[in-house]
């Protein structure tokens, strides 16, 4: 799965959307895929974990964090919920925390950077809304690929076989 996005952006040129955000991985996946849902949340990650507690069925998370870089919006108790519900991948517009035990992870986690300190717990935030992340919309239902390239966004999916050098 090393370098597909590439592949995609040559092969789909009129279908994908990539989101402009340079991306740190902190999972031991760096290549996944899979059908959207989406969170919007600030200082709260209430609505990201009880949705990663549900079976993911190889879904992708795709969290607005509201531009705040001073809490974490996952950490390694949600991630390996994640884990466990059979998700693929969480990218998340915001930091992370416990990134020595994410690294350990089987699951892509895509995040903008690192904090220690955890969120409010207030149940605030939306489940299944379109975002808007750099300009660039992400709706669920749409597909996710993912790579060390980046993120990119569909509306369907994609032959993800590579006939472009």
């Amino acid at each position: 799965m090393d370098d597909r996005l590439p592949d995609l952006c040559d092969n789909h040129p009129d279908a994908v959307r990539w989101l402009p955000i340079q991306w740190q991985d902190f999972g031991a996946v760096s290549g996944f895929e899979g059908r959207i849902r989406t969170v919007r949340c600030y200082h709260d990650n209430s609505k990201v974990k009880a949705l990663l507690a549900t079976p993911g069925q190889g879904q992708v998370l795709v969290v607005d964090g509201g531009g705040a870089m001073d809490r974490a919006l996952l950490g390694d108790m949600i991630g390996k919920s994640a884990v466990d519900n059979g998700w693929a991948g969480v990218v998340i517009a915001a930091p992370v925390r416990d990134v020595a035990t994410l690294a350990t992870l089987p699951i892509g986690i895509k995040a903008l950077g690192v904090c220690p300190i955890k969120t409010q717990k207030r149940d605030w935030g939306e489940v299944d809304v379109v975002l808007t992340l750099e300009g660039v919309l992400v709706t669920p239902g749409d597909y996710l690929y993912a790579d060390k390239n980046g993120v990119l966004v569909c509306a369907q999916p994609l032959n993800t076989v590579s006939d472009v050098d």
